[in-house]
């Protein structure tokens, strides 16, 4: 029974990442399904190099799924300027009450390209060459993707805790917690 809880607990992984990747469950399903069934053997399959191998097969799947919409989402971040919202104070940490849930909402309501180069970078650790091969841009632009998909995700995960961004009267943007 423990290979099979731990065959569950690694395709449920892969799952997730998946999802967090395609934006979309169904995709992720098939995903990864088709990494689990192109691994064959499934007593070697959670090994520590078959895990790796398995979760770079399944981003490189679920990027390869979502093709179209990553190019659409790269396209966006390039022609984005460099403006400076109003983000959470300096002070502001990620509540330790924060659930999977919570980081997979804050996640998914971003942009596509720089959350998959928030994933990519941050979350998996792949190197930037290998994360701009993957996402078929520039380095450049993989780490504006980056930047840009750090400022979504801490600014939907303070949303999520109450941050509300106040208009000033010079018409600027700040940002305080507001209570509702």
């Amino acid at each position: 029974m423990k290979g099979f809880e731990q065959t569950t607990l690694g395709a449920a992984d892969l799952h997730w990442l998946a999802t967090l990747l395609t934006g979309c469950p169904e995709t992720a399903v098939d995903v990864t399904v088709q990494v689990i069934d192109s691994a064959g053997d499934e007593k070697g399959f959670f090994s520590n190099w078959m895990s790796a191998w398995a979760r770079r097969l399944v981003i490189a799947k679920a990027l390869a799924a979502v093709g179209k919409e990553l190019a659409a989402s790269a396209c966006r971040t390039a022609l984005k300027g460099e403006k400076h919202p109003a983000l959470p104070p300096r002070s502001w940490a990620l509540d330790e009450r924060t659930t999977k849930s919570d980081l997979e909402r804050a996640l998914l309501s971003g942009d596509l390209f720089p959350r998959a180069a928030v994933l990519l970078l941050l979350f998996e650790g792949v190197p930037l060459a290998d994360a701009a091969v993957l996402l078929d841009a520039e380095p450049d632009l993989v780490r504006k993707g980056q930047a840009a998909g750090v400022v979504e995700l801490t600014m939907n995960l303070a949303r999520m805790k109450g941050w509300r961004p106040k208009e000033t009267n010079s018409n600027q943007l700040t940002g305080e917690f507001q209570h509702a």
